[in-house]
C-alpha cells in the first residue's frame, strides 16, 4: 500500500505567536492518527526555478487514507481554526509511489 505525505509550504508567516498554538494542535492530530514529520521548521531548504526558501513541512502517513482521513479529524480541524488571519500556505496531500 502506498504511504501519504502532506506537503505545506508557507510563503509567508506573519503571526509566528499565532502558529505556534496551530502548530502545537496540528502536532497531536497528526500523531494522533500516526503521522510522522519528516521535514520541518529548521530544515534548509535549497529552492530552484519558482520555488521558495521558505518554511516546509513534510509528514508521511501510513497510506493515503490515513493521511486524508487525519486532515479530516475532528482534531485536526480545532487546529485549522487556530491560522491567523490572512494566512497562506500551499498545502497538499499526495500520493507515493508503492
Amino acid at each position: 500500500m502506498a504511504k501519504g505525505y502532506w506537503v505545506s509550504v508557507y510563503p509567508t508567516i506573519t503571526d509566528p505567536e499565532r502558529l505556534e498554538v496551530y502548530n502545537e494542535r496540528a502536532g497531536l492530530a497528526v500523531k494522533a492518527a500516526g503521522g510522522r514529520v519528516l521535514a520541518s521548521i529548521g530544515g534548509r531548504v535549497v529552492a530552484h526555478e519558482a520555488g521558495l526558501a521558505e518554511r516546509v513541512v513534510l509528514i508521511e502517513f501510513d497510506s493515503f487514507e490515513r493521511a486524508v482521513a487525519a486532515y479530516e479529524s475532528p482534531a485536526y480541524r480545532e487546529a485549522l481554526a487556530e491560522l491567523p488571519d490572512g494566512f497562506q500556505r500551499d498545502f497538499r496531500i499526495i500520493e507515493g509511489l508503492d
